[in-house]
């Protein structure tokens, strides 16, 4: 793969009827990497995971998904990626071995059974093998789909809210699943609405209104957001913050527990507005911006902006 790209795609764009669903998106990941892919709700992660495993055809853009042309040659893409979708959709009512057995067929992997069993060894489904998947837990529907979409052995994978609704602990287990299969060579794009995920990954992308906002590493892009954070403790926070959100220069202020997190792009005019705040019961303490703080600061910025709907 060219410079050791996985993914390398430029002005990727989807429109439904007059609404660009995804606009000019470029993206590469390089292989072995754990991409997170966060935006909120409708900001056009889903379709964009689409159009990469050749599901949807861009209106627009160009590249290349495992070297193979992700316009032309998305048949071809899609044998050689695994897509695991937002809603669990294997069949209720069929044991774990039947429901991989028939993913495997519709594959047409070669000695499914031999598959089916890699499949359920891999991810600590064997003694699960013959239960239905209606009976199964979040957590263990969760390592259903994972082995279902890895059974035909694909490069790639793209999981879309794979943790949506999962306990702590699955969550953890996953993750850690995730990074083992990473080691061994295998690529991933995850969307995620998860902060503690986000930092998981080796490098992430920030999507809003189907636009990139920005893309690096986690101390890049933290850094490059150029966003001071200041945390305040003490009482009748909810007053201080009505107070504090009137100031031109303070640009969010947001709970975390018992501490307010108070961030702006202008240092010296955040701490210049927060001065005459800046005495008994509270104490003030100006910390590093944390991906959640840069997230709300990115999200605001792209819905205020030019083009913003």
């Amino acid at each position: 793969m060219a410079d050791g790209l996985v993914i390398d795609v430029h002005g990727m764009t989807k429109r439904f009827g007059q609404r660009t669903a995804v606009d000019h998106v470029d993206l590469q990941v390089r292989g072995g990497d754990i991409c997170g892919f966060l935006g909120p709700n409708g900001s056009g992660k889903t379709t964009f995971l689409r159009m990469l495993c050749g599901l949807l055809r861009a209106d627009e853009g160009s590249g290349v998904v495992l070297d193979q042309d992700v316009i032309t040659q998305s048949e071809d893409v899609k044998r050689q990626v695994g897509y695991m979708t937002q809603r669990f959709s294997f069949w209720e009512d069929l044991t774990i071995g039947e429901n991989l057995d028939f993913v495997a067929r519709m594959y047409g992997v070669n000695n499914r059974k031999q598959a089916v069993r890699q499949a359920v060894e891999r991810l600590g489904l064997v003694k699960r093998i013959g239960q239905l998947a209606g009976q199964l837990s979040g957590g263990w529907k969760q390592r259903l789909a994972l082995a279902a979409c890895m059974i035909h052995q694909p490069k790639l994978l793209l999981l879309d809210e794979p943790t949506a609704g999962v306990d702590p602990q699955a969550r953890r287990d996953f993750w850690q699943e995730i990074h083992r299969l990473a080691d061994e060579g295998l690529t991933f794009l995850i969307t995620t609405h998860y902060m503690d995920e986000a930092e998981r990954c080796h490098q992430l992308a920030f999507i809003s209104s189907g636009r990139l906002l920005t893309q690096g590493t986690l101390s890049t892009i933290i850094e490059q957001a150029h966003l001071t954070t200041w945390s305040v403790k003490g009482g009748n926070l909810a007053e201080l913050t009505r107070r504090l959100e009137r100031l031109a220069a303070v640009e969010q202020v947001a709970m975390f527990g018992n501490t307010l997190h108070v961030s702006g792009s202008d240092a010296t005019a955040l701490r210049q507005a927060i001065a005459p705040f800046q005495t008994a019961p509270y104490e003030w303490k100006r910390i590093d911006s944390g991906l959640e703080d840069v997230f709300i600061h990115l999200m605001s910025h792209a819905n205020s902006g030019p083009g913003a709907p």
